[in-house]
């Protein structure tokens, strides 16, 4: 993996960390509505997958993960990316949610490199 600044690497698991916990807030509530939870829990385990690549590349943490669960989280993960880029581009210049997309965007993909460098 390519050398990333401390505050890049901070950004991105906060955002990420971010992203887990919304879905996580958002399977619950759907849980408890009946609702049909199937995409949610698959972005959410695929962005906890994710998260704890980055931290264990970064921080020297355990990954104990098989290659089946990172293929498929690293293909949920790139679904994604083309809806979050779409909203960066409706965004205006310098607002809140540009940033926080924006942010989301790069840790997505530092993940996803992350999951990728785990199947090489």
């Amino acid at each position: 993996m390519k050398t990333i600044s401390q505050e890049i690497k901070e950004m991105s698991i906060e955002s990420l960390e971010s992203t887990l916990n919304k879905l996580s807030n958002s399977y619950n509530s759907m849980t408890e509505k009946g609702s049909n939870t199937t995409l949610v829990q698959k972005r959410r385990d695929a962005v906890k997958i994710g998260l704890d690549s980055l931290k264990a590349t970064w921080n020297e943490e355990d990954f104990n993960y098989e290659e089946e669960s990172i293929v498929v989280s690293k293909k949920v993960l790139q679904s994604v990316l083309p809806s979050i880029e779409k909203q960066i581009a409706k965004a205006k210049e310098g607002s809140p949610q540009k940033t926080i997309n924006e942010r989301r965007l790069t840790a997505l993909k530092l993940s996803i490199e992350s999951l990728e460098n785990r199947l090489n």
